[in-house]
């Protein structure tokens, strides 16, 4: 069986993944390596959760992409009450949090004189005086940014919210020892917490919907991590500094695949295929979505093709490659009931032949420049942002632009993303490509008399669906 159909069956299968609610959080948890939010900003967290509610979150700033040049570093305290699952996000947990206070350690006069311009020129009176003029750098100082008790609040110029906190999600899943003298398995528990809203202007009031890249338990990682034990031994004064990486050539050609069930703001769960074939610069991409965090109810798929631009390095984002994408067919499969009642109401020559749409038959939707329903416009042009690297097995991830947060597309240079979403896994080199369709049969429970019964959705996700404009990426 080729790899990359194996990777899909055995995200289908959600590869023994267990997710409780509500989630245990006490412990701490990790960033498994440097991390890009939207802007960019390059970070490492640490976050520590106690018994008693109480937490310490340990934010780690840097200048370049391999996080080894820290910038600053904040250390957070405050509280967090966790309370219902989430309505909107499937399988998350919604919660309150509040923060005591807020601190900031400048790892060089550099920063300490960017921040204080930025503070000095956004804040409010409070916040003027935060650093005096002329005040000199010292290394170790903490400077006070928040504090509850004198309700003094200078983090707004530093793009800074922990609304991060106010959705909630672990999941626990065992990993195959890989040393052939060891048998059995090791526990691994990973921490999802709320995205970051793509728009700086926005995430200081957003509350997430979906999540971003997740920390996993100092504990209960996944093996080999290098940069896990060094982050969770770092301070606010001793920032983490990770281990050099080498730089890599921008290899696209060949199949990568998602690596675990993604969700996105507004919420979709879906996994991801592409195939690059660089000779000709074309490339096919097959999205399988879900109605569920573990991928396992299949909504409609969707094939789409076309080619793309040589890349060139980006000035915006060091360490990744700009490319334009342009999407010039696309097919769409509606794999249960809803979404064929969707697509049957959609307007006549919006989206493929009209009232013609049935359960796990595929419908070119070329000739009506795409799906209105679907958020699908013919043709169209994407304005990418790439990486490639390694990971600590050596296999090759691919990092493919964040989707901007309000569902619009990146149509335009200035939309360009500036942080990435979950990286893909190679599973096929350029030699191995094969264009042919991996379909996701149609799933449904066979019932009494083997008729094929859909499993209802709840309410509350119809009404949703319903009233969303839903868009595809």
């Amino acid at each position: 069986e080729p790899p990359c159909r194996q990777q899909l069956r055995h995200l289908q299968d959600s590869a023994g993944i267990a997710a409780r609610l509500p989630p245990r959080l006490e412990g701490r948890w990790v960033s498994t390596g440097c991390e890009v939010r939207p802007g960019p900003e390059f970070l490492t967290r640490s976050y520590l959760f106690y018994t008693n509610r109480l937490f310490k979150a340990l934010q780690f700033y840097y200048w370049d992409p391999s996080c080894r040049d820290p910038s600053y570093s904040l250390v957070i305290k405050g509280k967090l009450r966790l309370r219902q699952a989430s309505w909107i996000t499937r399988g998350a947990t919604e919660a309150d949090y509040h923060l005591h206070k807020v601190g900031i350690v400048f790892h060089s006069p550099k920063a300490m004189r960017e921040v204080a311009s930025w503070i000095n020129q956004t804040s409010g009176e409070g916040c003027r005086g935060f650093l005096p003029p002329g005040r000199s750098w010292a290394p170790g100082a903490l400077y006070e940014v928040l504090s509850a008790r004198t309700e003094r609040d200078c983090t707004a110029a530093l793009g800074f919210a922990m609304h991060e906190l106010s959705l909630v999600r672990v999941e626990r899943h065992f990993q195959p020892l890989l040393q052939p003298q060891q048998s059995g398995s090791r526990l691994v528990e990973e921490l999802y917490l709320g995205d970051i809203h793509t728009d700086w202007g926005e995430r200081l009031h957003y509350r997430p919907t979906g999540y971003q890249r997740p920390m996993q338990n100092a504990l209960h990682h996944v093996h080999p991590c290098p940069a896990c034990g060094i982050i969770s031994r770092a301070d606010e004064h001793h920032p983490p500094i990770l281990p050099a990486r080498a730089a890599l050539p921008m290899q696209l050609s060949g199949s990568w695949v998602s690596t675990h069930c993604e969700v996105r703001p507004a919420v979709l769960f879906l996994t991801r295929y592409f195939t690059f074939h660089g000779n000709n610069q074309t490339w096919e991409g097959h999205y399988y979505h879900y109605s569920d965090p573990l991928c396992r109810q299949p909504t409609f798929t969707i094939y789409a093709s076309g080619h793309y631009t040589q890349g060139i390095p980006s000035s915006k984002v060091r360490g990744g490659t700009e490319l334009a994408f342009k999407v010039t067919q696309a097919r769409v499969t509606p794999l249960d009931q809803v979404t064929v009642v969707m697509l049957n109401s959609s307007e006549p020559g919006s989206c493929g032949l009209a009232g013609s749409w049935s359960a796990g038959v595929e419908q070119d939707i070329t000739p009506t420049n795409g799906c209105l329903a679907l958020g699908i416009k013919l043709p169209h042009t994407e304005y990418e942002l790439f990486k490639t690297e390694r990971d600590t097995q050596e296999r090759s991830l691919l990092y493919i632009g964040e989707r901007p947060t309000d569902g619009s597309s990146p149509d335009s240079p200035d939309k360009r993303p500036t942080s990435y979403q979950a990286p893909l896994i190679q599973c096929a080199a350029a030699s191995e490509e094969f264009s042919n369709y991996i379909s996701l049969k149609y799933v449904g429970r066979k019932d009494a008399n083997g008729i094929k019964a859909l499993k209802p959705l709840p309410v509350a996700f119809l009404l949703f669906i319903a009233l969303l404009f839903l868009r595809w990426d």
